[in-house]
């Protein structure tokens, strides 16, 4: 039996600049209309994503998808690419990583100054949602949080700079596996807890998928 102690890594780091795509539908230049920025689930691109949305009016919705960064290959046979866009693993570096990407996108778009932002988040991409509204203090008109769970350290204080009439709606299919594994009761306390009276939750026929009549402009 060695005498040593076992040796670990030594964990380090390095910054170091990268570009990211991003996805758009329609005229960013709406007036009155509305600008959406939409979050993709895991194992999916942000172009493919986009498709979900064609059936809006696209002379008064203007449709933003980030792209979540980390690609990989969905089965053995190499010929489908799908992305995630966070893991347990290093989950808060990872998103400060995120947290970056969307600061340029959102300074590119101008959505500091959007009158009528809606945010969209589709299973793993509801929790990168939460997060950047929460750090970045993002102002939403609504915010849409689909077949997805609010993550735990969120806290009411995090959503006290959205305005009065800001609306949430949190979506659950009858038959999402998921949403039985997370905890049905759990995830509805917990989103309660979170955003109050603002919050209006909406169970739909079906399972872990989107159904593109829940992706309406009001």
């Amino acid at each position: 039996m060695s005498d040593h102690e076992p040796e670990y890594p030594t964990e380090k780091s390095v910054s170091y600049t990268t570009r990211e795509p991003y996805f758009t539908l329609g005229n960013p230049h709406l007036g009155a209309g509305n600008t959406w920025i939409v979050f993709h689930g895991i194992g999916q691109l942000a172009r493919f994503f986009l498709r979900n949305f064609n059936h809006l009016d696209l002379t008064r919705n203007y449709v933003l998808a980030p792209q979540a960064p980390s690609l990989y290959y969905t089965s053995d046979t190499y010929d489908r690419v799908g992305a995630s866009w966070l893991t347990r693993e290093n989950t808060q570096g990872h998103m400060e990583n995120l947290l970056a990407y969307l600061d340029v996108m959102a300074a590119e778009e101008g959505l500091k100054d959007c009158n009528n932002l809606i945010a969209f988040g589709y299973s793993q991409g509801v929790s990168v949602l939460c997060r950047w509204v929460a750090r970045r203090r993002i102002t939403c008109r609504r915010i849409v949080l689909y077949a997805g769970r609010i993550p735990e350290e969120l806290r009411p204080a995090d959503f006290e700079h959205l305005p009065e009439g800001c609306r949430v709606e949190l979506y659950h299919g009858d038959s999402d596996p998921m949403a039985d594994k997370w905890g049905r009761k759990e995830l509805a306390d917990h989103a309660r807890k979170v955003f109050g009276s603002r919050l209006e939750i909406i169970n739909y026929r079906g399972g872990h998928e989107l159904q593109r009549k829940w992706i309406r402009e009001k």
